[in-house]
């Protein structure tokens, strides 16, 4: 039997939701899927002290989840007073728009299509709602708008699907590219080891209780994968799908749509340096 302790980054066993740092607490939208995997985590921050919280993906248009969300803050004290984004897919942003008009609050995201009443975010933003200090860091590659939020007092990450709270997550072709993505897990890994960060609060699956064991984990698989990819195109294997056929055999095919995204990304990094 394998336990939590023995899986890459430790994730944090027993059921996902509720308080999960001093500042951090999530609830798991009903959106199960294979992609999703138990459905989509919403984050509610928030100083100790203070009355007013931020919320980070308030997920997909669901209006029991969108008064969940609601309803945990207010039974802490708290009234949500920013919406924030971590990218646009729909499991993490459909239910942004409703949510503003339910909280009347701004949503802030890096797309300017996803953004609400407000300013948007960029690199080195300082959010800072209610004396919470969240810092933005920007982490494209699973899509170019991605973005993860560094809650330093808690040494904590929110990562959306850059990090997961198991297995792995997709470099979204076209938009993702695999080269931005490396670099971003070099970014996040960094803040591990210069800025003390411990937890990751993904966007799906339980909490990571080692950060820097899971950032490097993820880049040790696609280094993997990536050789992997290589040797299947060196053995004939020319097409997206071929390559998923021979490299991701061990994956639920379920899986193998996004997985020829990934492959896709692949090889576009394989291409740009001269390797195919």
């Amino acid at each position: 039997m394998t336990h939590a302790t023995d899986l890459p980054g430790r994730p944090r066993p027993g059921a996902i939701g509720g308080p999960a740092t001093a500042r951090a607490t999530c609830v798991l939208a009903a959106n199960p899927s294979a992609m999703t995997l138990e459905g989509t985590n919403t984050w509610i921050l928030a100083e100790p002290d203070s009355d007013l919280a931020v919320v980070v993906d308030p997920g997909p248009l669901d209006e029991a989840h969108l008064a969940n969300v609601i309803a945990t803050a207010e039974a802490a004290g708290k009234r949500v007073a920013l919406t924030l984004l971590t990218h646009g897919h729909p499991d993490h942003s459909d239910g942004a728009a409703r949510f503003a008009e339910l909280t009347g609050t701004h949503v802030r995201a890096l797309d300017p299509a996803l953004r609400l009443g407000g300013e948007g975010l960029g690199v080195g933003d300082v959010i800072t709602t209610g004396g919470l200090e969240l810092h933005v860091i920007s982490t494209p590659g699973h899509t170019a708008d991605s973005l993860c939020f560094h809650l330093p007092a808690d040494r904590a990450l929110l990562t959306g699907d850059t990090v997961l709270g198991h297995g792995t997550t997709v470099v979204a072709h076209p938009d993702g590219r695999l080269g931005d993505y490396l670099d971003s897990l070099r970014r996040l890994r960094a803040l591990t080891v210069d800025e003390g960060v411990e937890a990751v609060l993904p966007g799906h699956g339980p909490v990571l209780d080692d950060a820097r064991g899971a950032i490097e984990y993820y880049l040790a698989h696609r280094a993997k994968r990536l050789a992997q990819v290589e040797t299947a195109v060196e053995n004939g294997h020319r097409t997206p799908s071929e390559v998923v056929a021979a490299v991701y055999a061990d994956v639920d095919r379920r899986l193998w749509p996004a997985a020829e995204l990934s492959v896709r990304a692949q090889l576009d990094y394989l291409d740009e340096h001269g390797l195919i």
